[in-house]
């Protein structure tokens, strides 16, 4: 299957390419009698919601639809009691006909999970891929690694531009000389040491100078259908029926308590854990028909992709390369009879279809994991004999003493819910 697959993709992504892209598409449905929760986000805006609108669809200052999902708590750390919470909720045309969805996974998440699939798989031994592996000890024991398949901003990101490499800052050794020399019109560092900046994109801003931005050539999301707003009551009942007072202690462990009649200044019990809290509104997830996740392989995104002065059969190779990583990215994160895309957001699937689009035609394209990858491999090989060569090692940093500082206190020392 994965030579019949090369062949595919080097047809997919050549310059007289007859199919506009590589589709996916899956179904789900929640678990049943299940409802799904989607992501909150604060809408800013002077007008509280109150019980009256909880479970309506308003539309804010900008013409941004929401549905009003609870009512906000004054006493909520870090949100004002003004700040309004929604589901994206938005009209949509689908098969059709206009149907109204909420948004459940959006791109950048879904890049997420896709190069967490990624690690997964390197770390096991199945894909041959460059590393960036950042790694320190925090002064309480903890032990912090994070790579450049977790970097926020991939190829760009602070935590790159603020670690060491056998003592040297990153930008001043010559693979980060290399990855800075990046430009549009060549982007062969970015293939040899990030291929993932190349597919799901980066923008270098924080760097002064050259400001670099590569655009995704893969994206998807998850949507439900038809979505009909839950209610929710949550609280907690201590077992001993805890009440009182207390007095801030460090981290919580060495506080003191204070009788409910004594007129001494404290906090809640349940500051620490402990006592009842009252039942209060908490948005209630939603009741949805289905739920559809959409991918699409831009091979459009691919073709602008510039490999600066390399022959015209290597820059072919790369991309087709590139093409295959995407597609065992996609398979390795979902293909599965399942989806857990948070607390309370399981879905079972009842579709899934990989197919290449014409435009006017769409064929069904047979692919998984393992083709993916064994495609992804022999492709990168031969562009690296072509002369666009792929990294597989693993780059050892470490942080420069300000990031560290920083890490070890988020780390060891940081208060729970401190935030900047």
């Amino acid at each position: 299957m994965s030579e019949e697959l090369v062949q595919t993709l080097l047809g997919a992504v050549d310059e007289k390419r007859t199919l506009a892209g590589i589709a996916t598409h899956a179904r789900y449905r929640p678990p049943e009698g299940e409802k799904v929760f989607p992501p909150t986000f604060p809408l800013d805006g002077t007008n509280a919601p109150t019980p009256a609108l909880v479970g309506q669809r308003l539309t804010d200052e900008h013409g941004q639809r929401y549905m009003v999902v609870r009512e906000q708590q004054p006493h909520e750390i870090g949100r004002s009691p003004d700040d309004k919470v929604q589901y994206l909720i938005e009209p949509r045309r689908i098969a059709g006909e206009t149907r109204e969805i909420v948004v459940l996974d959006q791109v950048p998440s879904q890049a997420n999970r896709m190069e967490a699939a990624l690690l997964a798989a390197r770390d096991a031994g199945r894909i041959r891929l460059p590393l960036f592996e950042l790694t320190m000890t925090a002064s309480d024991g903890i032990p912090m690694r994070l790579t450049s398949l977790e970097f926020p901003h991939r190829f760009a990101d602070a935590y790159l531009r603020d670690s060491l490499l056998d003592g040297v800052a990153f930008d001043r050794t010559p693979v980060g000389q290399r990855l800075r020399s990046a430009t549009a019109h060549d982007v062969r560092p970015l293939f040899a040491y990030s291929p993932e900046s190349l597919i799901f994109g980066a923008w270098d801003s924080h760097r002064k100078g050259r400001s670099l931005k590569v655009a995704r050539s893969y994206s998807s999301s998850v949507i439900g259908m038809d979505p009909q707003v839950g209610q929710r009551r949550s609280g907690r009942m201590d077992p001993n029926n805890l009440s009182g007072a207390v007095k801030p202690g460090h981290n919580g462990t060495d506080w003191a308590f204070v009788a409910s009649g004594e007129k001494k200044k404290g906090e809640r019990l349940s500051e620490v854990g402990h006592g009842n809290i009252a039942p209060g509104v908490d948005h209630g997830g939603v009741v949805i028909s289905q739920a559809q996740r959409s991918g699409w392989l831009s091979l459009a995104g691919l073709a602008q992709l510039r490999f600066g002065d390399a022959g015209a059969e290597a820059a072919h190779l790369a991309r087709a390369a590139l093409a295959a990583l995407a597609l065992a990215a996609d398979r390795l994160a979902f293909d599965t009879v399942s989806l857990r895309l948070r607390s309370g957001c399981d879905l079972v699937r009842t579709e899934d279809e990989v197919a290449l689009d014409a435009g006017t035609r769409r064929e069904p394209l047979q692919v998984d994991a393992e083709s993916a990858i064994a495609a992804f491999h022999e492709l990168a090989e031969r562009a690296g004999q072509a002369g666009i060569p792929m990294a597989t090692d693993t780059v050892a940093l470490a942080p420069n003493p300000a990031l560290a500082q920083a890490i070890d206190y988020a780390l060891s020392r940081a208060d729970t819910g401190e935030a900047e």
